[in-house]
């Protein structure tokens, strides 16, 4: 009894991550499904494919498959469309190329430190351009001002 439960671990141990290795590899990408096509280029926090369907095929697909989630942003340029995931899940971005040659290339891409730091670096940046802005427009206003007034008590 002991050795066909220790065999039954055994085969368990060995084929279940097996298959389960064998169905994500295509299935999906970081917990987000991945259309039909051949892989030009998989890394941990990028995968790159080509897929027979038409932009407009795929960017529906993605639409269906992402439907009801929050924090979800669909953008169309002329050359590509973009989906960004604006919360916490694993994947962070979506290409979908609009030139259908040999395929449509769809690119799925994790968050990474550069992207995060360079908004951050960006942002913070913006604020002391903005407050900048501000104090020269209040000095120059403030001298105009003070000009005027001092025009007035002349005349009085």
């Amino acid at each position: 009894m002991k050795r066909l439960t220790l065999l039954l671990v055994t085969i368990t141990c060995i084929l279940l991550p097996g298959t389960a290795v064998a169905q994500s590899t295509h299935e999906d990408f970081l917990g987000l499904p991945v259309p039909e096509g051949k892989e030009i280029k998989r890394a941990e926090d990028r995968l790159e494919l080509r897929s027979p369907w038409t932009h407009d095929e795929v960017l529906d697909y993605y639409k269906e498959k992402l439907e009801g989630m929050k924090d979800i942003k669909i953008r169309n340029w002329s050359d590509q469309s973009y989906i960004e995931d604006d919360s916490n899940r694993p994947w962070h971005s979506i290409t979908i190329d609009k030139e259908f040659k040999d395929g449509t290339k769809v690119v799925i891409m994790k968050d990474n430190w550069t992207w995060i730091i360079g908004t951050l670096l960006l942002r913070y940046i913006g604020v002391f351009v903005v407050l900048l802005v501000l104090l020269i427009g209040m000095t120059v206003s403030g001298k105009i001002i003070s000009s005027q007034v001092e025009k007035g008590k002349g005349k009085t």
